[in-house]
């Protein structure tokens, strides 16, 4: 029994032959062969060729008469002799195998006007090989099956199209969410009823979304992502790689499709089926998941590049500023999201919501440096302080104030605080001489910053124990201690206001 050859199939969608059996103006019935759901037609084609193996393409329904069986073959009437049973189990042997052979999907048989009946050898060769055998009554024209064929198929391409193009609308809108790559993600694994994965350049899975694969299918997918992930062969020569691959384990159909070029970010995703959309759904996902994370090598990204090495090569902050692309002052902002800590694509997310590629991740915050004309706005998820606006030369003290605006941020459960940059009574004081006061005033506090840190915070905080606390990370009763201690060490009372007031003027210079 020879193997089927692959179908060189349409662009069009497959029709069920469960869809066309249901037809009730049709009256199709199936008398053999399998009858697996998942069994499909691409077209219908009309032949009574006794071999019609080099007029097939692969998927059809072919349709027949049997005007081209033989009269011995084709008798079904009476008791045949051993020898013709023999001729007509050959023949449909012969004919079946053929049609199998091209990738024939499905046959279907015409009563009348040639046979009143299937014949039986038919039937028996058809179920040998596999081959679903449908019967076609007699008041059902070859046209009308061709005809409802295509309208199936007109059908499925119109629901294909809508299902793609509410797909592309509900991934745009997750692509505008304030955390735009994990609701992509999201969305991705909702329409495709998939597990899909965001692969960063090395091959670590950062971002995932969507049911719980199969055992083993998270790595087979990592493995598929070094078919499409940019590399260097010998002698460092860069190795052209396909946009997308695809592979299967098991059930699962397994796809990876390279993000951003050379950007290294992979998508993978994995199915239970593949659906004729699935691949132009996936495809727009990556498009806008490549925009998210991809680092777009522009005159403004060779620019930070060039500032950073001068910076590292000793270039001082005021000199490489301008290459920054913005005017001379600049915001410093820190981020702590809500719940976790932060991760690459959260990091770039929050940079892009505020306007600014600029981005320092740390361990459990974010800092971003934005343009002094871009206002940083709330950001759902986030928790923001914002330092004042400042020159080059001034970034040190904003970084500072940022990260007092986050930590009061916090305390108080507020989604942004900014720096007060309003003047006050500490502008009155020549500022050599408050610093000089300030040292003074605060050297028995010099050997311990954290005590310090939390005078500092604790006065900002209006004396709240548990804000404090909050705020520094630390548990009520350190806070409690550590101000004590201040208060040995400074040898005066911190319930009274003017010694707060005092001592707060002190810390805005120290």
């Amino acid at each position: 029994m020879s193997e089927p050859t692959a179908p060189s199939v349409p662009p069009t969608p497959p029709v069920p032959l469960s869809a066309l059996l249901a037809r009730e103006d049709l009256g199709l019935r199936q008398i053999a062969g399998p009858t697996a759901p998942d069994t499909v037609i691409h077209w219908a084609h009309t032949s009574e060729m006794a071999d019609p193996y080099p007029y097939l393409l692969g998927g059809e329904l072919l349709l027949t008469a049997g005007v081209h069986v033989p009269e011995a073959a084709g008798a079904d009437g009476g008791a045949p002799r051993s020898s013709e049973v023999e001729s007509s189990g050959d023949y449909f042997e012969d004919y079946v195998s053929r049609i199998v052979a091209a990738g024939g999907a499905a046959l279907g048989f015409g009563l009348a006007p040639v046979h009143d009946t299937v014949p039986r050898a038919l039937v028996a060769a058809c179920e040998a090989y596999g081959l679903p055998l449908l019967e076609v009554p007699p008041r059902t024209t070859f046209s009308g099956v061709a005809r409802a064929v295509w309208q199936l198929m007109a059908q499925a391409r119109l629901a294909e199209l809508r299902r793609v193009t509410e797909a592309q609308q509900s991934l745009a809108a997750a692509a505008s969410r304030p955390d735009p790559v994990p609701s992509v993600l999201r969305q991705l694994a909702q329409r495709l009823a998939a597990h899909a994965l965001l692969y960063a350049p090395d091959g670590t899975a950062i971002a995932s979304a969507g049911r719980a694969p199969v055992p083993g299918t998270q790595e087979a997918l990592r493995k598929l992502t070094a078919v499409v992930r940019p590399d260097t062969g010998p002698e460092n020569t860069p190795r052209e790689a396909p946009a997308s691959a695809t592979d299967s384990l098991g059930d699962a159909q397994l796809a990876a499709y390279a993000l951003g070029g050379s950007s290294g970010f992979v998508l993978g995703v994995a199915t239970r089926r593949r659906e004729p959309a699935d691949h132009t759904i996936a495809s727009v996902a990556a498009v806008l998941l490549s925009l998210l994370t991809g680092e777009h090598q522009s005159g403004a990204g060779a620019a930070r590049s060039s500032a950073l090495v001068r910076l590292l090569l000793g270039a001082a902050p005021a000199e490489v500023a301008g290459l920054l692309g913005s005017g001379g002052r600049w915001l410093v902002v820190h981020a702590r999201p809500e719940n976790g800590i932060p991760d690459p694509v959260g990091a770039a997310a929050l940079g892009a919501a505020l306007g600014s590629p600029l981005i320092d991740l740390g361990r459990d915050v974010v800092r971003v440096l934005v343009p002094a004309g871009r206002e940083p706005a709330a950001q759902p998820g986030w928790t923001l302080g914002v330092g004042a606006p400042a020159e080059p030369d001034g970034w040190p003290s904003a970084d500072a104030q940022a990260a007092r605006a986050l930590a009061r941020a916090r305390a108080t459960r507020a989604p942004l605080v900014r720096h007060g940059a309003r003047p006050g009574l500490s502008e009155l004081v020549p500022r050599p001489d408050a610093e000089e006061h300030a040292r003074a005033l605060l050297a028995p506090l010099a050997a311990g910053p954290a005590l310090t840190e939390t005078l500092r915070t604790w006065l900002s905080l209006h004396g709240s124990w548990d804000r404090t606390a909050v705020a520094l990370d630390v548990h009520r009763n350190t806070v409690r201690q550590r101000i004590t201690r201040c208060a040995a060490l400074l040898d005066t009372d911190l319930d009274d206001p003017d010694v707060r007031m005092e001592l707060w003027f002190a810390l805005r210079h120290h």
